[in-house]
């Protein structure tokens, strides 16, 4: 999938918006997929692509967010993160389905469908440059950074 061209895609995104693909041209996208607002490791996840937001901007790049959870969840997220970029709501899991991020999980011994925490780096021109998954938290953004930084 690496330098391959992603397929436009629209997703309902907080702020009563919608995040179309196509329409950020020229801008490098970083997308991350995460399991679930108000969690631990989203929460960090989130704070970390929050406090690095303005390098990312300087560097000409549009963060989002993406998981299954709603737009009310995300807005809710999204005020008390104080978080500065869009989440992007996939309910219907197409653009989970697409980067291929839903795995089976086990969570307290129990195997659950989930979204497996996942970052994707698409350039100004729509092709995909770069994807980390299973990935850990700490740190991340930054290397996401280091990388869009290259670019």
């Amino acid at each position: 999938m690496i330098d391959q061209t992603v397929a436009d895609f629209s997703l309902p995104a907080t702020g009563g918006q919608t995040f179309t693909l196509s329409a950020c041209q020229g801008s490098t996208v970083v997308l991350y997929f995460y399991p679930k607002d108000s969690t631990p490791g989203c929460t960090t996840e989130a704070q970390e692509f929050r406090d690095l937001h303005p390098r990312f901007v300087e560097a000409g790049a549009i963060v989002v967010g993406v998981s299954r959870d709603s737009i009310r969840s995300h807005e809710n997220f999204k005020a008390k993160q104080d978080l500065p970029f869009a989440l992007l709501s996939d309910a219907d899991e197409l653009l989970c389905t697409r980067f291929s991020v839903i795995k089976m999980k086990s969570m307290y011994g129990k195997q659950v469908r989930g979204i497996e925490r996942s970052t994707f780096v698409i350039d100004g021109k729509g092709a995909l440059r770069r994807e980390w998954r299973a990935l850990k938290v700490a740190g991340h953004a930054q290397q996401v950074l280091d990388f869009v930084v290259q670019l």
